[in-house]
């Protein structure tokens, strides 16, 4: 075993957390789950499999990410979402960075690849991510957005690259992953009224076609056939919510100021 920590944040995912503590076991003695109320059994699935599992109401991604942070035990920290499944490639090659000591860098970014159902992995041209996942405390922590899980690292900290892959089975289904993205549009349209932020409103009327070129063409999801197409329609639905429900709450928002205004005039 390492002195590497694991965390997960969790709801409702029993019939996928399974396969991501499973990929890990060999890698620490402490695999920690932060459960924010599932009703599937989440829990027990991870605790049957040596998981540390830990309630906390949920607060947003990022301040979820930071509880998770909180509780491991170990200084070096390894970030996974519950559909996410580290390669034996990768675990290997973790394996190797601390067999010989300390790491030479204070963190390190993880590819990413999407794995889509009915695909025992990636496809070779799979669209890919490299976010810091693998990192000591002290270089960082995760940000505390509401939407936004990445790790806000402290300047000049030295951040290396891993080659092996992390498979990300997002995916269960189209329907489920549309009404994943519709919550997701909910919370961002939250977030940018709170953060003061206003997107034009011209941009409503563009932002499904581009986002849906964006991801077709841009990320080659033409190459998985029908399913990359319907994958990338519901990108595209997504990003168009966004934007729709940020565009109804400034609307909903300078109605009530107006309407505020009227009563104080008749007063």
């Amino acid at each position: 075993m390492f002195p590497v920590s694991v965390f997960i944040i969790a709801k409702n995912e029993a019939d996928r957390i399974g396969a991501t503590i499973r990929a890990v076991r060999g890698l620490t003695d402490d695999i920690v789950v932060v459960d924010s109320g599932s009703t599937d059994g989440t829990q027990a699935v991870a605790q049957e499999l040596g998981a540390r599992v830990i309630f906390n109401p949920w607060p947003g991604y990022g301040l979820q990410k930071r509880f998770a942070e909180d509780q491991c035990r170990y200084d070096w920290l390894l970030n996974l979402d519950a559909d996410e499944e580290v390669s034996p490639e990768l675990l290997a090659e973790i394996r190797r960075l601390f067999a010989q000591g300390e790491p030479p860098c204070q963190a390190y970014g993880i590819r990413i690849a999407e794995t889509y159902p009915g695909e025992a992995a990636p496809h070779p041209l799979a669209y890919r991510i490299a976010p810091v996942r693998l990192y000591h405390r002290d270089a960082g922590r995760y940000s505390s957005s509401l939407v936004h899980d990445r790790v806000d690292l402290k300047p000049k900290t030295k951040v290396g690259k891993l080659k092996g892959l992390v498979h990300h089975r997002s995916v269960r289904s189209l329907g489920d992953q549309l009404a994943k993205l519709n919550s997701y549009a909910d919370q961002q349209a939250v977030d940018l009224e709170v953060r003061g932020v206003s997107i034009p409103t011209w941009r409503v009327y563009f932002e499904f076609p581009a986002a849906f070129l964006k991801v077709y063409f841009g990320r080659l999801h033409f190459l998985r056939g029908t399913y990359g197409f319907l994958i990338s329609m519901n990108y595209a639905t997504w990003r168009h919510l966004r934007l729709a429900k940020h565009y109804e709450r400034k609307r909903l928002g300078a109605l009530a100021k107006s309407d505020a205004r009227t009563k104080r005039v008749k007063a």
